[in-house]
């Protein structure tokens, strides 16, 4: 398995956090949220601060967000399936990063395929997105409402007509 990789936002350096100094003898390294650059040595936060809340219950996607028969996360999608945007979970900065591309509550998606990216297309737009971020996507499965529906073509043949 691949191994999570950090950059730096503010030179640019892409590092595994093994190779920060904040992993090699810093007394506060269990306690502090920050990483330091091994090139400029920027701080910065790898995560989000967890709330008190988070830290008491977990994150939403820990505790097993519990859906009804007709809401799912789009990660549940099958390629080809058209769904309604319910919910978006997760934090606020995230939330307004998807909602630039049009993924907001009640828009319509359409899951184009899961492997090897979960692609959602979202109007005109379409979206290569980590199975992370389609989990935190609650949609709203459209209600089966006839399967047999009427034929959509003409209701008698027409016949030959004498000219």
């Amino acid at each position: 398995m691949a191994e999570r990789r950090l950059n730096c936002p503010l030179c640019g350096l892409e590092f595994a956090p093994a190779d920060t100094l904040c992993r090699h003898g810093c007394p506060l390294r269990s306690t502090c949220g920050l990483t330091r650059c091994p090139s400029c040595d920027y701080e910065f936060p790898t995560e989000r601060p967890r709330t008190w809340l988070e830290r008491l219950l977990g994150p939403p996607a820990e505790r097993g967000e519990a859906y009804c028969d007709h809401l799912a996360p789009a990660l549940a999608l099958a390629p080809g399936e058209r769904a309604r945007v319910a919910r978006l979970l997760g934090s606020p900065q995230r939330c307004n990063r998807l909602a630039v591309f049009g993924l907001v509550p009640g828009a319509e998606i359409r899951c184009l395929q899961r492997r090897p990216a979960f692609v959602l297309r979202v109007g005109e737009t379409e979206l290569a997105l980590d199975p992370e971020i389609a989990r935190l996507i609650v949609v709203e499965r459209p209600a089966q409402e006839r399967t047999a529906e009427p034929a959509q073509g003409p209701a008698r043949e027409r016949t030959g007509r004498a000219g």
